[in-house]
């Protein structure tokens, strides 16, 4: 089989779609999304000005592989999400999109994330000189089993986010709890707006946690709830997620946490869902014992590789 790798700026309507129906197709086999959150809204709102598009073309014309490059991370580099249609892998196709990548963007600190830890990622890995050195966990729960009890926090009180009202208090307490993030904690009042206008946004599952100081009420805390999958979304059935849990650094250990989660998991059972996921750092300890507590468990890893050469 012959195909051709090409570079893009933008896509037109009909590849976006063709590269949502790769996405779809190769989720159904892989049990994964083979794509990040981050490139899906990318996809979906035209991305900006450091994004290019790598997509392989068959012979006839089909979209058979895709790869996203996106080069705006000027301190810790450039970083591709790359799949390759079922029906067409072990052909040379992810590889070629690789390389191109690497061409085109000549930079030594490029990292690759693989979602899932599929054989076939490693292999590429290895073979273009990329080393793992980040892992990242998801983890499980069914919503079906019984919830742990919530424990209310004195002077604490839990209600939904207020469109118009939370924003900058959110950014602020988000920046401080994730100050040393490398993703979360650079969230900009555009990339909250962009995910606010997502189809899956619900400010009733976006849940805040505030405290009285003095004489006004303080966000101290959120969790905030995604549902995802189902028709025409990630190519898997509907399931809940604990999508950001952040607690102010001078609460930590007060058991707000365990009770935020437990009052978003709650709030994703009362939409008849039947299972919660989350992503976290393999090497946050704290946050998988929390999420243990909670009845979690390992699911699978997303891996990032590094250039080796580094």
């Amino acid at each position: 089989m012959s195909f051709e790798v090409s570079v893009l700026t933008r896509l037109s309507e009909i590849q976006t779609e063709e590269v949502m129906q790769l996405a779809f197709a190769a989720a159904a086999i892989d049990e994964m999304a083979p794509l990040s959150e981050h490139v899906l809204i990318h996809l979906h709102h035209g991305g900006d000005d450091a994004d290019e598009h790598l997509v392989a073309t068959s012979d006839s014309g089909k979209i058979i592989g895709y790869l996203h490059l996106d080069q705006t991370d000027a301190v810790a580099g450039s970083v591709v999400e790359v799949v390759v249609h079922p029906e067409n892998r072990r052909q040379g196709v992810g590889r070629a999109l690789v390389e191109a990548a690497i061409a085109k963007s000549d930079d030594p600190r490029m990292r690759l994330w693989a979602h899932g830890e599929l054989t076939s990622a490693y292999s590429l890995a290895a073979k273009l000189g990329f080393a793992k050195t980040r892992e990242l966990w998801q983890m499980r729960r069914s919503l079906f089993a019984p919830l742990p009890k919530a424990n209310d926090a004195t002077g604490i009180t839990v209600r939904p986010f207020q469109v118009g009202i939370d924003e900058q208090s959110w950014l602020d307490l988000n920046a401080t709890v994730f100050a040393d993030h490398p993703e979360q904690g650079r969230m900009s009042a555009q990339d909250l707006a962009v995910r606010m206008s997502e189809q899956w946004f619900d400010p009733a599952g976006f849940l805040i946690a505030t405290q009285e100081q003095t004489g006004s009420d303080v966000m101290v805390g959120y969790h905030w709830t995604k549902v995802h999958g189902g028709a025409g979304s990630h190519g898997h059935s509907e399931i809940g997620e604990i999508y950001v849990l952040g607690i102010s650094p001078e609460l930590r250990g007060t058991g707000l946490a365990k009770l935020l989660s437990i009052r978003g998991l709650e709030h994703l059972r009362s939409k008849g869902l039947p299972a919660a996921m989350l992503y976290v750092d393999a090497d946050n300890k704290a946050a998988i014992s929390l999420y243990e507590s909670l009845g979690f468990a390992h699911w699978d890893t997303d891996v990032m590789f590094r250039k080796s050469s580094v």
